[in-house]
């Protein structure tokens, strides 16, 4: 499913030219659950924006659901992302002035799928994660493990093939960490491809695989078939 080949990513300003990733080589196979971790300002973030074409990097070849993705336009990386690839942030990123069937729904407008279809899709999602009974409610009235919980229907809602995750329980106790954690557990158990960034070894151990950079390179990687955290 995803393939780099040498990745690197390398930000300038007049002065200084920092290098965020550096020959990153990584390929995930589809339906895995991968873990990314590393210090803080080790390049885990970045991976995971390029990943999600959210940017282009500075060198090296991508491969993405078999297309190579790695010069995209900013408008051509949009329309690959739709219905592809779904985000969970750690500060949720759910709109404040929409309800909570409104933030879910949301991928599906952009996708022009119709209203009947958009509703079916979007109350069988807040079933599954729990969260229907809080529908008509705004963000503020919530929890923040239930915002979480609608930032992951949100994310799945329209079945992409993979979910990006950026430190996805950073917010939340452990009670409402370990939640999320056995809800993207359940997700991928469906055969959801999950990329996670994570400071956690708990909830790394929820993963397939670890793979671990320092620095902007991969430095180890661990399969929990074979090895423990």
């Amino acid at each position: 499913m995803i393939r780099t080949d040498n990745l690197k990513k390398v930000f300038y300003t007049d002065e200084v030219e920092t290098t965020a990733l550096d020959s990153v080589n990584l390929e995930v196979k589809e339906g895995e659950f991968t873990a990314i971790m590393g210090p803080s300002g080790c390049g885990k973030s970045t991976l995971l924006h390029l990943l999600g074409l959210l940017d282009n990097p500075t060198e090296g070849t991508y491969l993405l659901l078999g297309e190579d993705v790695t010069q995209y336009s900013e408008r051509r990386r949009a329309q690959f992302r739709k219905g592809n690839i779904g985000f969970v942030f750690q500060s949720f990123n759910l709109i404040d002035e929409l309800t909570v069937f409104e933030n879910v729904e949301l991928p599906l407008l952009y996708l022009g799928i119709a209203g009947s279809e958009r509703k079916r899709r979007v109350d069988e999602i807040l079933d599954r994660m729990e969260i229907m009974a809080r529908r008509n409610h705004f963000p503020v009235q919530l929890s923040g493990g239930q915002q979480q919980r609608v930032a992951v229907a949100r994310a799945v809602v329209a079945h992409p093939k993979l979910i990006l995750a950026d430190e996805p329980t950073g917010n939340l106790d452990s009670t409402h960490g370990d939640d999320v954690m056995n809800l993207l557990k359940m997700l991928n158990e469906g055969g959801t491809t999950i990329l996670m960034v994570t400071h956690s070894p708990a909830y790394a151990e929820f993963c397939n695989r670890t793979v671990h950079i320092f620095d902007g390179r991969l430095i180890a990687e661990n399969d929990v078939n074979t090895f423990h955290l």
